[in-house]
């Protein structure tokens, strides 16, 4: 049969980025944009743009009966998981995939509580540069979703199925067997990355050359490594140096969303990250000093609001 209908939930930078894609190259029906009544009407009345284009989604609330997907993309900001699991209810069938863009390390068990772990390919999106102002997404380079089975060493039915549909489609994707520690990797890059341009109120060009930033961004990922080896995962600085070559891709005038968060007086997300690493530093007694810092850095900004 194969994968013909996608449904996708949260409209930020990658839920743009992959809808707007999707649209250019399937029947518009068969790509539908998961969102509440409230959401849709402003996306009608104010539209929502590409790269100066504007997008032609079809949109449909979460009520609406449907065909269920076959393929479901998650694109919330982690806070709205919870509502958007049951929003999607109409949209998961027996055969229905489920791919998580959702940054951090526990999407995956989340959704899968709910909708079975049978029916989750675990995946990261890298390489992306989008910056979401208002309605607007700019971005000079699409990056690609990175996915595979939970278990390690396999590629299985549903991986295939969803690299055939990215192949028809011409989709950038990479099929990896490790996805754990994949994410870990993703994990400790924006663990890096989106703290320290939030805090520093710069861009990903100050985090590309030597300097104060790009010590500190390092630093932080280098206590990511330390707990991976006590959570089992085992990063190396050789994952380090991968993903600081993933970073060296990105525009330098682009930024995370976390900065584009704290810009916008936005509460953001990081719990997930500092957060996280706090949780796993107390958990198994070592030392996060450069996180801490960060943490409480960012929370201070978020109090001012």
């Amino acid at each position: 049969m194969g994968i013909k209908k996608v449904s996708i939930i949260g409209l930020g930078a990658l839920g743009i980025l992959f809808g707007n894609h999707f649209v250019k190259r399937l029947p518009k029906g068969d790509v539908r944009i998961i969102a509440d009544r409230y959401r849709i009407e402003k996306y009608k009345r104010e539209h929502v743009y590409c790269n100066g284009e504007p997008c032609d989604f079809h949109y449909v609330t979460p009520e609406e009966p449907c065909e269920p997907a076959d393929l479901l993309i998650f694109t919330v900001k982690y806070e709205g998981l919870h509502d958007a699991i049951q929003a999607v209810r109409h949209h998961v069938g027996k055969d229905t995939i489920i791919l998580s863009a959702l940054n951090g390390i526990t999407s995956e068990g989340i959704i899968g509580q709910v909708y079975g772990l049978d029916k989750i390919l675990y995946s990261v999106a890298q390489g992306m540069d989008a910056v979401k102002v208002g309605n607007k997404l700019t971005y000079d380079h699409m990056g690609m979703l990175c996915f595979g089975d939970q278990k390690p060493g396999i590629i299985s039915e549903e991986a295939k199925s969803v690299a055939a549909f990215f192949d028809k489609i011409d989709f950038p994707y990479e099929i990896d067997t490790d996805m754990n520690k994949r994410l870990w990797g993703k994990f400790m890059l924006n663990v890096g990355v989106n703290q320290t341009v939030a805090v520093y109120k710069s861009n990903y060009g100050e985090i590309q050359r030597e300097g104060a930033a790009r010590e500190t961004m390092i630093a932080a990922m280098r206590e990511v490594i330390t707990l991976s080896e006590y959570e089992g995962i085992n990063l190396t600085e050789a994952d380090l140096n991968y993903w600081l070559s993933v970073l060296a891709t990105l525009s330098p005038e682009g930024k995370p969303s976390m900065a584009q968060d704290l810009e916008a007086r936005r509460h953001s997300e990081v719990a997930l990250f500092a957060g996280a690493v706090l949780y796993m530093g107390n958990k198994h007694r070592v030392p996060t000093p450069i996180n801490k810092q960060l943490f409480d850095t960012i929370k201070s900004i978020e109090n001012t609001y």
